[in-house]
């Protein structure tokens, strides 16, 4: 039976802003982010009215993604349930720093980074490759758990990006060619263990798109 996943990416922080790495940092919402959660949860609100009911909210523990995820748990009469394997990339001794910052202090393993290899681990972070794996673990039960149903999940960029690449057979190591919008509705089916995009990006409820997609002075989703 397909399952379907409502991935939500967590609303607009102060750092998204200025291109900072969040990683495993627990940073707020910024108040155009606080705005973004509660359109999205006006939008849920409207579409479940409409019929287009949800079973389950699930979400990342960390705070930018429990203030996006609350105001539609609150809109829809369901709880918030979370899982710490929806968080965000561990960037380790890169989080708190802009890619600037981080060729500065760390030129070897910035220089490294940018190759894009899938094993590569910041100081004492997580590669692409673990962080992808920990993902579709945190995924694969949620699937299980809601057989037929429909369900949000929202996490971050750097979990959004390792579900697209899992729908779309894409390697790791390729560069991104998608969004990743705060607060964007990205729809997938899940079924016999392949998963299909249904659509993508998704920010219709918002009067125009947050300041951040990707961190432009570096190549992969840190948020």
């Amino acid at each position: 039976m397909t399952t379907q996943i409502l991935f939500i990416r967590h609303g607009e922080t102060d750092w998204n802003r200025i291109k900072r790495i969040q990683g495993h940092i627990d940073i707020p919402l910024a108040a155009v982010g606080l705005e973004q959660a509660q359109h999205l949860a006006r939008r849920m609100a409207d579409q479940a009215k409409r019929g287009a009911r949800l079973d389950a909210i699930y979400s990342s523990d960390l705070q930018r993604a429990r203030q996006t995820a609350q105001p539609v748990a609150d809109a829809l009469g369901l709880p918030v349930q979370l899982r710490e394997g929806l968080r965000e990339r561990s960037y380790g001794a890169f989080q708190g720093h802009d890619s600037d910052e981080i060729a500065a202090r760390f030129p070897d393993e910035h220089a490294h980074w940018q190759t894009r290899d899938p094993g590569f681990a910041p100081p004492e972070g997580e590669s692409q490759r673990a962080f992808y794996h920990r993902v579709l673990h945190a995924v694969e039960p949620l699937v299980a758990a809601h057989p037929g149903g429909r369900i949000a999940c929202v996490a971050h960029g750097g979990v959004l990006d390792c579900v697209r690449r899992f729908a779309c057979g894409l390697p790791l190591d390729a560069p991104r060619d998608y969004t990743l919008l705060n607060t964007s509705v990205n729809v997938v089916n899940f079924d016999d263990g392949r998963a299909t995009i249904v659509s993508w990006g998704d920010v219709s409820h918002l009067d125009a798109p947050g300041a951040d997609d990707n961190l432009r002075k570096v190549q992969e989703p840190g948020r």
